[in-house]
């Protein structure tokens, strides 16, 4: 039995900008088989729209927690996100805001 997909946003602070965060968060989703996009915020935190099974957002969580090679990662905070149809095949780095 295979379980639902839900999606969640998520917001990552710290140093995650010009160090390959990005990268990094779409090479880990694509791994999972999850969909959705990645793109730097103004305000200096990195925006995560991801879709995949439950069990597949705790590892996502857990890689963006780690962070890419040169990120410092001090907060990955997560909220429910709707399901949209243009986010649910492959997962894409954004225009950032």
């Amino acid at each position: 039995m295979s379980e639902f997909r839900i999606a969640k946003r998520y917001f990552v602070s710290g140093r995650v900008q010009g160090v390959g965060y990005r990268y990094f968060t779409q090479d880990a989703a694509e791994k999972l088989d999850m969909t959705g996009y990645v793109r730097n915020l103004d305000d200096g935190r990195v925006e995560i729209l991801a879709v995949g099974r439950p069990g597949q957002h705790v590892q996502f969580r857990a890689q963006l927690l780690r962070g890419s090679a040169f990120s410092s990662v001090s907060d990955v905070r997560e909220e429910p996100a709707a399901l949209r149809p243009e986010y649910e095949s492959g997962f894409m780095i954004s225009h950032s805001t």
